[in-house]
């Protein structure tokens, strides 16, 4: 249970539901006692009218009322048990919410690296199967114990006032309850954690493959993904097959010893009523409708046990989560006014989950408003740069300032939010073209979309789409091709008007004529904008105020264009190859 106590904060929350639920269940059961006693009174009457006979005006009008008030009772207790459903339930739903949001949160919280070392599918699974599972105690099995320990009270206390022996022979096999129950919780315990690690396994799996369809259906693959799918499917049946097999002991094993009560209350009671140690007839009656109200609360300790043990494997891998601390967090809570100056110090990173040193002693200086081009070969570390600047990761060693300031000084999502970042492999959403766009600035109009992507050279596709830009994309924005993709990820960082602007070799897939144009539109909107382009293609880079050239995560070259086109090294290879290229 040490696991669950996670959620106690949460019971604090709600303690005044929690407790009027409390309130409300113990009404409930105290009205729904009324039942067997007014029962067994009637019972009683019955029998003392058998054996000695009075005015039959008098046995009915007694009759009459005992019914009457059968009735009140049950109308009581209806109306308290939907009460007490409403009261916990809802607290259970309560807290789900805020449990799914504050796992939601903490997601966001965390850094790149979480992200590369865990599923998707399996950060939702615990998001929405995890957090179900918690929801079932927090609600119904809160709700069945409390409603169980009550009953338990209110109607033992009642049984041993009435009749003390018979109450002990009929809570004999209460303790062989307890001992089955400690036993079998064990067994669930560890198969509801194994349950919850492979629906994990196959909701990640699941994930892939429909991310993956246009891989998995080009190669013609999908009855190898399929057979897959199979195996982890009747792997995932299995486990719960096994969970389900030892849960199944629980209400025949609950059956049988309530059976056993309500042999012994006969059995027993007759006795006791033939030595007239029970003197109403009736109380044999009470005794055997209070076995058989203890039936379901006795047999959904069982039940209730299970959804505890799931709870607590579920609750067990959500903390597992929540216990992370990312890397990169705020330090300056006031906010920060950025300006664009960006400066590297020595900087030097490695990639933790790989340990690759991705930048080694790297130097440079970008003022405000200038451009930056960063070119080298595949793996050099041009990427890793933006992602530094936009603080996704913290540095090895070494600094880099803004604006003069340490980056972990400066305030991070007064950074971020000074960043339009255009990656390598854009994006898009499943939503309309113009909310894709607007991701960037939420409150711009419609005239702010417009105008982006007409720099970003990409309106003309748009308004040839039958909705234009109401048209609804496919999931990471399938229905576009790669370059209409790129296009509506650089208006997306245009429509933000930002101080640092972050190109990571988004051009790649558009050709030359629009390239030339999405670079003079950079050039013209961005005269107060810092700008990094990362790029393979020279002439994305030749306008830059300044190159710098890197290899293995250092700086081999630098300059603007004319100078090291004069001067021999990587990038004059590189320009020469690509003009024949392009010559050709």
């Amino acid at each position: 249970m040490k696991e669950l106590r996670y959620l106690n904060k949460y019971f604090v929350k709600y303690r005044y539901r929690v407790i009027l639920g409390v309130i409300i269940v113990a009404c409930a059961k105290i009205f729904s006692l009324f039942t067997p006693r007014l029962i067994g009174d009637v019972i009683t009457l019955v029998a003392n009218q058998i054996s000695n006979p009075v005015d039959v005006a008098n046995f009915k009008t007694a009759i009459g009322l005992k019914i009457l008030f059968i009735l009140g009772a049950a109308i009581a207790t209806g109306i308290f048990t939907f009460l007490m459903r409403q009261t916990l339930i809802n607290v259970s739903r309560y807290i789900e919410f805020d449990l799914k949001n504050e796992i939601y949160e903490h997601y966001q919280r965390l850094c790149l690296p979480f992200y590369k070392q865990n599923r998707t599918g399996d950060l939702i699974n615990r998001i929405s199967e995890d957090v179900g599972k918690v929801r079932m105690y927090v609600g119904p099995a809160l709700m069945y114990t409390i409603n169980m320990v009550t009953l338990f009270i209110v109607a033992l206390a009642y049984m041993y006032s009435k009749a003390p022996s018979l109450t002990l022979y009929t809570i004999i096999p209460l303790p062989i309850l307890s001992f089955s129950i400690y036993f079998l919780s064990k067994f669930i315990h560890k198969r509801s954690t194994i349950v919850q690690e492979q629906l994990s396994t196959l909701t990640s799996a699941t994930q892939e493959i429909f991310s993956g369809i246009t891989v998995t259906k080009a190669y013609a693959l999908e009855e190898e993904t399929e057979d897959n799918f199979t195996d982890l499917s009747n792997d995932q049946r299995q486990k719960r097959l096994n969970l389900s097999k030892t849960q199944a002991f629980f209400f025949p094993l609950m059956l049988l010893l309530i059976g056993t009560s309500n042999l012994l209350v006969i059995y027993i009671g007759g006795q006791q009523y033939i030595s007239g140690e029970i003197t109403e007839l009736g109380t044999i009656a009470e005794f055997i409708i209070y076995v058989n109200m203890l039936t379901w609360p006795v047999a959904s300790v069982g039940w209730v046990t299970s959804l505890v043990q799931q709870a607590e494997a579920s609750q067990k891998r959500i903390n597992a989560f929540l216990k992370q601390k990312p890397s990169v967090f705020n330090t300056q809570k006031k906010a920060s006014v950025i300006k664009g100056k960006i400066a590297f110090e020595n900087v030097h990173f490695t990639y933790q989950d790989t340990n690759i040193e991705a930048l080694k002693g790297v130097d440079f200086t970008i003022e405000e408003g200038k451009t930056l081009a960063v070119i080298g070969k595949t793996g050099s570390g041009k990427t890793t740069i933006l992602e530094l600047i936009g603080r996704m990761y913290n540095t090895t060693k070494g600094d880099i300032k803004i604006d003069g300031v340490s980056i972990e000084n400066v305030n991070l999502y007064s950074l971020r939010d000074s960043i339009g970042y255009v990656p390598q492999d854009p994006f898009l959403f499943s939503d309309t073209l113009n909310n894709n766009i607007k991701f960037g600035k939420n409150k711009a109009s419609d005239q702010d979309v417009i105008q982006a992507a007409k720099d970003a050279v990409v309106h003309d596709n748009i308004i040839n789409f039958s909705k234009g830009y109401d048209t609804v994309l496919g999931e990471r924005g399938i229905t576009l091709s790669g370059g209409q993709k790129q296009r509506v990820s650089i208006a997306r960082a245009f429509i933000k008007s930002p101080k640092i602007l972050l190109l990571d070799d988004c051009l790649s897939a558009v050709d030359t004529e629009t390239e030339e144009q999405i670079l003079n539109n950079i050039e013209k909107i961005s005269k107060n904008t810092t700008t990094v382009i990362v790029s393979h293609r020279i002439s994305s880079v030749k306008n830059a105020d300044h190159i710098i050239v890197l290899d293995d995560g250092q700086i081999i070259q630098e300059g603007t264009h004319n100078q090291l086109v004069r001067r021999n090294g990587y990038y004059k290879t590189l320009y020469k190859k690509q003009l024949q290229e392009f010559s050709s």
